[in-house]
């Protein structure tokens, strides 16, 4: 899959800058097309790595420093509509925990829902971490919450469509919609879960749950 990836993503890199500075109709066709495949080249991609990794033993991704990381970027990627990013979670009590999987699915799935939650806030945007005991000797879950202070979806029937393949909820918002179904699929690969609820900051609340990495 990653070969193939890598075959990929070159003609599609060469198509896309080729178009890059064609303002036709046409030029504009083929960097729409371009994004569209890439997106699906990283998506199909993604699921071949999580369904790999989730059949390796001793996976282990610490989460406080992708975590901090992320918010760094989002908060330059989001800086010019002024939204702050804050960690909602002690810094101490993220230092044990990990993630049981790749650190690029991770990041992947935890950068979407913060991008999203980026685009639809009017001002903030709030992560949070709970970790979840499991059995003796197994690591548990990570819930980690995304919370904004936008619009909100307040229809539970349209917070469920938001996960489905292309479904965007306004057309005016930028992205492909592909991403909160990259966030599901990987999710649900590695065991884990997301959902979509009311946020106490008045927006959308993502909750995502993976499963979490004994203590090293």
């Amino acid at each position: 899959a990653g070969n193939l990836a890598h075959a990929v993503h070159t003609p599609l890199n060469i198509l896309g800058n080729a178009a890059a500075h064609d303002a036709t109709p046409l030029g504009q066709l083929v960097r729409e097309q371009v994004s569209s495949a890439s997106r699906q080249v990283d998506h199909h991609l993604a699921r071949a790595r999580a369904a790999t990794a989730i059949r390796a033993t001793g996976l282990r991704t610490p989460v406080l420093e992708p975590l901090q990381a992320l918010l760094r970027t989002m908060r330059r990627l989001h800086a010019g509509r002024e939204v702050h990013f804050h960690l909602a979670s002690d810094v101490q009590q993220l230092e044990p925990l990990a993630f049981r999987g790749e650190e690029q699915d991770f990041f992947e799935m935890l950068g979407n829902l913060l991008d999203n939650a980026g685009k639809w806030a009017s001002s903030r945007v709030e992560l949070s971490v709970q970790a979840l005991p499991g059995p003796p000797g197994q690591g548990g879950q990570l819930c980690l919450l995304v919370d904004d202070d936008g619009p909100g979806i307040p229809d539970p029937a349209q917070r469920n469509r938001i996960f489905g393949r292309g479904e965007r909820l306004d057309e005016q918002r930028p992205g492909t919609g592909l991403g909160l179904d990259i966030v599901r699929e990987l999710a649900h690969t590695y065991g884990g879960s997301i959902e979509a609820h009311p946020s106490p900051l008045g927006g959308l609340q993502m909750r995502l749950c993976l499963p979490a990495a004994p203590a090293a």
